[in-house]
Formats: structure tokens, sequence, C-alpha cells
């Protein structure tokens, strides 16, 4: 009967080469696993794993090196890569040492413009990608870095004058948890390319591998609990029944169809690494949010002076040039003396409901 199959096999094989080419078959086979990988990089991203990210990172580079040419999702991965190790300054990702995780991102930031379709995340990405390579590095006491950060992106990108300025000044002063920086935090960049992702994958459905592997495993769950019953089903068993059922009182049989989500075994570890600059590359960067510093800071921070006619000014001018909701942006046209753009939002509220913007 095995050999049987076989034969069966091969001749399937060679009918399959006979109608289309195998080359042709294996790009397709190919390209499902690259969106399978894909999908699952998205996810460990979403979920913040970044060891099972460099895993599926390894295993979805070893499914492109199959590919004749790398596509828009290679790119995407690499920008994520960066993204992910942002934190981590003793991470390299380019021959040049000075360039940081969060510096590289923004060169490939600029090459995928054309996968995103709202203009505005666009520009939101790049904007918090230039203030987050310069705040890591204040964050780690690195100033000299985060000064080298600047000047590289003065250089190499596109620098709104304002936001030049106002990082300038905050390097220049070492204010690591300065009120304009908590409008464009990591964790903000971490949900705006997020979004990102959920757009693009709205607009490029890379399910199709998942969506068969799903089924063939809710049909084998079907099947296994098929098997488990079967044997209540046999007549001799039920000819045995028949005589003690008058002896014995009946009793209410329970499903033995395991209804848990099927997980895969856990397969062994690839390991991925980029190549890292110092020795103390184990040591993670913590989020500055939940920093006892940064708490103690926000705990002994002054208010707000309360507005004047001149901030009242900056922002009725800056919503006229860049439109209400546009509170980052205006953010960096003035200095509204450490004020967030939540404060801004409420600001603006005010003078509508006092009638006193046109």
């Amino acid at each position: 009967m095995a050999a049987e199959n076989n034969n069966r096999t091969a001749s399937d094989v060679n009918n399959f080469e006979e109608d289309v080419s195998f080359s042709h078959i294996t790009a397709v086979a190919t390209g499902w696993m690259s969106d399978f990988m894909f999908l699952s990089l998205c996810r460990s991203f979403k979920e913040s794993k970044r060891d099972e990210f460099n895993e599926t990172l390894s295993a979805f580079q070893t499914i492109q090196k199959l590919s004749l040419k790398r596509n828009e999702k290679a790119k995407i991965c690499d920008f994520l890569a960066r993204v992910m190790h942002g934190k981590l300054l003793d991470v390299q990702f380019e021959d040049d040492a000075s360039v940081m995780p969060l510096m590289s991102a923004a060169r490939l930031w600029s090459d995928l413009k054309n996968t995103v379709t709202d203009e505005s995340l666009f520009k939101n990405v790049a904007i918090l990608l230039i203030v987050q390579s310069v705040v890591v590095c204040l964050e780690k006491g690195e100033r000299s870095s985060a000064s080298s950060a600047l000047r590289w992106f003065e250089n190499n990108r596109e620098l709104p004058q304002g936001l030049r300025v106002k990082l300038s000044k905050i390097v220049a002063q070492e204010e690591t948890y300065h009120p304009f920086l908590m409008s464009f935090s990591f964790s903000r960049l971490l949900e705006t390319v997020q979004s990102y992702l959920d757009a693009y994958l709205e607009k490029n459905p890379s399910d199709y591998l998942l969506k068969a592997a799903s089924k063939m495993v809710q049909s084998s769950h079907k099947t296994e609990g098929l098997e488990d019953e079967g044997p209540r089903d046999n007549p001799l068993s039920k000819k045995a029944s028949d005589v003690t059922e008058d002896r014995k009182p009946k009793r209410k049989l329970l499903s033995t169809i395991n209804t848990d989500v099927w997980k895969p075994d856990t397969c062994k570890k690839r390991h991925f690494s980029p190549r890292r600059i110092s020795s103390n590359a184990s040591e993670l960067s913590q989020m500055t949010e939940n920093s006892p510093d940064t708490k103690k800071v926000q705990k002994t921070r002054k208010p707000p002076q309360k507005w004047t006619s001149q901030l009242d000014k900056y922002l009725k001018d800056g919503v006229k040039r860049h439109g209400q909701g546009k509170w980052s942006r205006i953010l960096m046209d003035y200095d509204f003396e450490g004020r967030t753009g939540t404060m801004l939002k409420d600001r603006w509220r005010v003078l509508m409901r006092a009638h006193k913007v046109g």
C-alpha cells in the first residue's frame, strides 16, 4: 500500500510538471510562506515580543532568499526591526557605527512612502523618528550622541526648522523630560507604526496560508472528537449496555471534543541578533514613563502659567496655518512655555466657547 501511494504521489508530481513549471509552483508557495511570516512579524511587533520577533525575522529572511527579488514587505520588516531595537544604542544595522537603529529606520521610512496611504501618518512617523533618535540618547546620558544624531538629520534628512530649534535647545539643556517630548514619546511611535501596519494589511491581505491552516486545524479538532466518540457507538458495546440498562441509572455523556485553541509546538529557537557595538547588549532599556526619575520629575514640575493673549495669538495663528487638530505641528512653530498638544486642544475649545475665534 505504501509503495502504491508513493507511486501515485510521483505520478501526480509528473502530471503537475506537464501542466505548469515547478519553478512557478515554488514561487507561489514561497510567496504564501513569506506572507505568513510577515503576518507573524507584525503580530510580534504589536505585542512587543522582541525575542519572538527576532526568531521570526530570521525565518522570514531565509524564505526571502528563495525569492527572485526583494519586495516591499521585506523592506517593511527591515524597518520594523530597527524600530523594535530603537531603544538599544549598542545595536548596529549599518556599516556606519554612528547611525543608531532609529536613524536607520528614518532612512528606510522615506523609501516606504509609497506604501503609506495617509500622508499625515507618514509625516507623524517621520517626526517621531527624529525626536526619539535624540531622546533615546539623552535618556542614556549620551548628550554628545544626541547632538550627533541631530546633526545627522540636518545633513541627511529633511528637518523642519521649528523642530530643529526646539530639539537643539532641549539637547543643550539636557531636558530629557521636557513637556514637548511628551507628545512625541516612544510609545506613541509604536502606536503610530501599528496604525500603519493595520492600514497596509487591510489594503494588502497576506492571510491566505493563515486561513488555510486555521481551517485545517479546525477540521482536525472535529475529526479527533468523532474518533473519541466512536467506541460509544460500537454495536457490541451497545448490546452490553442493553443488558445492564435497567440496573444502572442513565448518565449524561460529556463531549470529548477538544475546544481549546490550537497552538503550535515550540520550535527550536533560531538566534537572530543585529551587530552590537558594546558588550553590555543584554541590558534592556526601561521606558522613561515608568522610571522613578520620570515620576519624580513629573511630581516636582511646576504647573504652566495662565494663558496670555500672546499665547492665544500663537494658537490662533497655528490653527490658521496648519488647521484644527494639528496640535503637534503647532507646538513645533511656537513656544508655548511647556504646554502639550492636549493643553492646546483644551484651550482651543475654551476660545471657541467664548466666541473668541473666527
